[in-house]
C-alpha cells in the first residue's frame, strides 16, 4: 500500500505561439552544440522540420536531420536512428513529431547516454541515470510524449509494442508550439486528439494512490489516482470536450489550436505519473497486429472499457459527463456516469474514430491472443481500478468487435 504520491515532469516547458524560436538558446544552455533532429519524411516534406532546423542554427547550433520516423516506430528504426546520431557525434537529441518521433529520440538519448541497445531498456526503471540531453516538439496535440517518462516502440518480430518507462526519459526541454498543429491533417487531429482524451480519462478514474497495487521491492514511474493528476486531467477533459470537434473541422482555427495543444499536455503530465489503464494494455497487441493508429486503437476501445470501469468509478464518469459539456445538475448519479460513456461515443463518432475492431481490420479468431498479451503487461493493468481477468478482457474485446 502506499501513502504518499510525487510528481514529476521536463525540467522545462516551454508553451504558445512561436515557441520554437528559443530552441536554438535552450540547446546553447544545455551545452548540445550538435543536435541530431529526429523527425520524419512527411514532416520534412511540409517544411517543419526545415523550418525548426534554422531556428535552432540561428544560434550557432550544429544541426543534422533524421528523417526515418515512422508511424508506430520498430526497434528497426530506433536501432538507424541510434547509429545516425552516434555516426553525427550528437551532444543532444531534438524530437519533432508526434510520440512516435519523440520515443525514437528518447531510446537515442538513453543508449547515447548507456550504451548497449533498445532491448536492454524495455520494461520500467532500467535506465540506470540521465539520458542525453532531450529536446521535444510535439506537432501534433495527443501523444503527451513531451511531458512523459516513456517510449514505446513496436516489436515487428512478436506484434506487439513495448515501452520503456523511466523519469529519466522525461525531456530536458519541452516545447510546446501550437502553430505547429496547424498543418496537421483532420484525421491526424482527430486520431491524436481522441489519445488526448483517453490519457486524460485513465488517469481520472486510475485505482487510487493509497491501494495502488505495487509489489513490494518494485519501482514504477506510476503511482495510481492524487489530487495533483486529477486537477490536470479534468482541465485536460474540458479542453478536449471544447476544442477537439473545432480543430478537427477546421486546422486553421488558432484557438482550437491552441486548446488541444494546452489539453494534450496537460493530459500527458497527469497520465505520465499516475498511470494509463487498461484501454492502453488492449490497444498494445491490437495496435501492433492490424497498424491501427495508436490514437484511433485507444479511442476505439476507451467506451468499450468505461463501460467495464463504471462500477468502479460512477462519481468520477459523473464529472468526466459534466466536464465534456453534459448537464448533469439533475441526474442521480448512475444515469450521469453512462452520460459520460455517451459523449465519448458522440464526440468519437462526430470525428470519425472507428467504432468496433473488425472496422480496422481485426479477426475475431484473434481475440483470446490479442486478451493473453493484453493481460501480460501487469505494469498498466494495476492501474485500472478495477481488477481483471484473461476471460473478462477477452469479453470486452468481444464486446467491441
Amino acid at each position: 500500500m502506499r501513502t504518499t504520491w510525487s510528481f514529476h515532469v521536463p525540467h522545462q516547458l516551454v508553451f504558445g505561439r512561436n515557441a520554437v524560436q528559443q530552441l536554438g538558446e535552450i540547446a546553447q544552455r544545455l551545452k548540445a552544440d550538435r543536435l541530431l533532429l529526429v523527425t520524419d519524411p512527411i514532416l520534412c516534406k511540409a517544411g517543419l522540420a526545415d523550418r525548426v532546423k534554422q531556428a535552432v542554427e540561428a544560434q550557432g547550433v550544429g544541426v543534422k536531420i533524421f528523417d526515418g520516423g515512422e508511424p508506430e516506430p520498430s526497434i528497426g528504426a530506433a536501432e538507424a536512428c541510434i547509429d545516425t546520431a552516434e555516426r553525427f557525434q550528437a551532444k543532444g537529441l531534438l524530437g519533432l513529431g508526434g510520440g512516435s518521433n519523440m520515443d525514437l529520440a528518447k531510446i537515442t538519448a538513453t543508449v547515447l547516454a548507456h550504451d548497449g541497445a533498445p532491448r536492454d531498456y524495455f520494461g520500467e526503471d532500467k535506465i540506470p541515470g540521465p539520458v542525453w540531453p532531450l529536446i521535444c516538439v510535439p506537432t501534433t496535440a495527443g501523444t503527451g510524449s513531451e511531458v512523459s517518462a516513456a517510449s514505446v516502440l513496436t516489436d515487428t518480430a512478436n506484434k506487439m509494442k513495448v515501452g520503456v518507462l523511466s523519469n529519466y526519459l522525461r525531456p530536458t526541454a519541452a516545447v510546446v508550439d501550437p502553430l505547429l498543429t496547424v498543418s496537421c491533417p483532420p484525421k491526424v487531429t482527430a486520431d491524436s486528439g481522441i489519445d488526448a482524451l483517453t490519457h486524460a480519462i485513465e488517469a481520472y478514474t486510475a485505482v487510487d494512490n493509497e491501494t495502488f497495487p505495487l509489489p513490494e521491492g518494485e519501482r514504477s514511474v506510476y503511482q495510481g489516482r492524487h489530487p495533483m493528476g486529477d486537477l490536470l486531467a479534468e482541465k485536460a477533459i474540458s479542453l478536449v470536450g471544447q476544442f477537439l470537434r473545432r480543430a478537427v473541422r477546421d486546422g486553421n482555427d488558432l484557438e482550437a489550436r491552441d486548446g488541444m495543444a494546452l489539453g494534450a499536455t496537460l493530459a500527458g503530465m497527469a497520465f505520465s505519473n499516475v498511470g494509463v489503464a487498461l484501454v492502453h494494455a488492449m490497444e498494445y497487441p491490437v495496435g501492433g497486429a492490424v497498424h491501427v493508429s495508436h490514437g484511433a486503437g485507444n479511442g476505439l476501445l476507451l467506451p468499450w472499457v468505461m463501460r467495464f470501469n463504471l462500477s468502479a468509478r460512477v462519481p468520477q464518469f459523473g464529472a468526466i459527463a459534466r466536464l465534456l459539456g453534459v448537464d448533469v445538475s439533475r441526474m442521480k448519479p448512475e444515469e450521469a456516469a453512462q452520460q459520460a460513456i455517451a459523449e465519448v461515443e458522440r464526440l468519437s463518432a462526430d470525428i470519425g474514430i472507428p467504432r468496433k475492431l473488425r472496422d480496422i481490420g481485426v479477426q475475431k479468431e484473434q481475440l483470446p491472443q490479442f486478451a493473453e498479451k493484453a493481460c501480460s503487461i501487469r505494469r498498466i493493468l494495476r492501474v485500472n481500478p478495477r481488477p481483471v481477468t484473461t476471460a473478462e478482457v477477452q469479453q470486452v474485446y468481444e464486446t467491441a468487435f
